[in-house]
């Protein structure tokens, strides 16, 4: 199947890591580094006024449209096998909007998540309107597609990750995470949050703290809070590991003066 996607860095990230496009449509006198780009790589071009590009777009199209290959899904076992330490995973329960999803796939790509992992049914699926919000992002964010979300809990703890829920009603705070192991934060539905059998089966889970009269925050701003927590957290643990040595002989050379000037 095909997709149209519009917007200038949707189109540009498409062009970038090769997905396949079978055409693209281009406002005259209008972004020419995709142009630029495009004729580069010998796609499909056409040039048309404003008018009749907007004929064939939806709104808001920043003057750049492509029709390209249909966004794929990754499996649970490719991105299992990914050679890194510390793997970090969203799993999104039955989330809705798909202005949500590119938001919180922006977040992923900005802060280094390995995958998002959503149901089959009762899901919002990858298309032009999450393409469009992620600026890009898509391209650049494993997203997989699973059957049970239960079931994959299981099997993401069978592979040594620990399972974080997000519940505003819960005492501990997204401070309170380990990021020293491999996790996979679960955000809940836009109105219900995470089921039921989802929270039962998760290890512990915790929440965004709020000082304000407000209780509750969109589910993309809430994951992009936690992902942010868990990539500062990792950053601040990776500086303390390097700098252990340096730290503790900095120690050893203050006991030294201290000692000749005692």
């Amino acid at each position: 199947m095909a997709i149209i996607i519009t917007g200038k860095n949707t189109v540009l990230e498409a062009i970038k890591v090769n997905h396949k496009i079978y055409e693209i449509y281009i406002q005259k006198g209008s972004n020419d580094e995709i142009l630029s780009l495009a004729t580069e790589k010998q796609l499909k071009i056409k040039e048309m006024d404003k008018f009749n590009l907007n004929k064939i777009l939806p709104p808001n199209n920043q003057g750049i449209g492509a029709l390209v290959e249909d966004y794929k899904y990754q499996t649970l076992e490719k991105v299992l096998k990914k050679d890194k330490e510390n793997k970090v995973f969203v799993m999104l329960d039955s989330l809705e909007d798909p202005h949500n999803l590119g938001a919180i796939l922006r977040s992923a790509d900005a802060f280094n998540v390995d995958a998002i992992i959503i149901p089959k049914n009762r899901s919002v699926k990858l298309n032009a309107t999450v393409a469009k919000v992620s600026t890009g992002a898509i391209e650049h964010v494993d997203v997989v597609e699973v059957t049970n979300l239960t079931q994959t809990i299981n099997k993401l703890k069978d592979n040594g990750f620990w399972i974080v829920g997000t519940d505003a009603t819960t005492d501990k705070t997204i401070h309170d995470i380990d990021v020293d192991t491999n996790l996979c934060v679960v955000i809940g539905n836009e109105g219900k949050g995470i089921g039921r059998l989802v929270k039962e089966n998760c290890d512990y889970v915790v929440k965004v703290p709020m000082s304000g009269h407000i209780n509750s925050l969109n589910a993309s701003v809430s994951a992009a809070l936690v992902i942010y927590e868990i990539y500062h957290k990792k950053g601040w643990l990776i500086w303390l590991i390097k700098n252990t040595t340096t730290m503790k002989l900095s120690t050893s050379l203050e006991k030294v003066i201290m000692t000749q000037w005692s």
